[in-house]
């Protein structure tokens, strides 16, 4: 064999990660899908683009590159990481906390199915409507917005629906600071 042959071998050989999966975690795979599920849920991510493959043999995540391509062995790292995230999502959970901010007229929040709705927003007489991604729990405190679940990635993104769902369009915003900003990220 040729020393490209061997050399690309070795470096998938070297990229190959393993994540461990703690007691009372179980893992599934299915097609490009991997399903993690543990006390506080599940959560799960598709690995479509990414060319590894990721094989679950007892109670080990295998992530290997389909190449010893240096960009190959760099998305099973990445995928490592996302499936150790997954992991720690499902024993221990994720928190965000929002804190709702304005000057002139009193914000109030609710939450109904699915949906946040922030009233009164800018003296605004229709509410301002942010989508809650499957998985998360979404609650109020007082001035705070609490979102809680298994996936890292669904809360961001509904973290991040709360605050574009507020964004204050055509005023200063130095002046028009109100919105719902996230103050504290917390892994659990």
């Amino acid at each position: 064999m040729s020393t490209s042959v061997l050399k690309s071998a070795e470096r998938r050989a070297a990229g190959t990660k393993t994540v461990l999966l703690p007691q009372g975690v179980t893992a599934s795979v299915k097609g490009r899908e991997i399903l993690v599920k543990g006390p506080n849920g599940s959560a799960g991510k598709v690995f479509e683009r990414i060319p590894v493959d990721v094989v679950i043999q007892g109670n080990k995540v295998t992530v290997t590159p389909f190449t010893g391509k240096k960009k190959d062995v760099i998305s099973a790292n990445t995928v490592s990481s996302i499936v150790r995230a997954l992991v720690h999502g499902v024993t221990k959970g994720y928190e965000y906390k929002m804190k709702v901010v304005f000057a002139h007229f009193p914000v109030t929040v609710k939450i109904k199915d699915d949906t946040v709705f922030v009233e009164n927003f800018m003296g605004e007489r229709s509410p301002r409507l942010a989508k809650i991604l499957p998985g998360c729990k979404v609650s109020t405190e007082g001035d705070d917005i609490i979102i809680k679940g298994p996936s890292l990635e669904q809360i961001g993104q509904t973290a991040a629906n709360v605050e574009q769902a507020t964004r204050v369009k055509r005023k200063d915003q130095r002046i028009f600071l109100d919105g719902v900003y996230v103050y504290e990220k917390k892994r659990n």
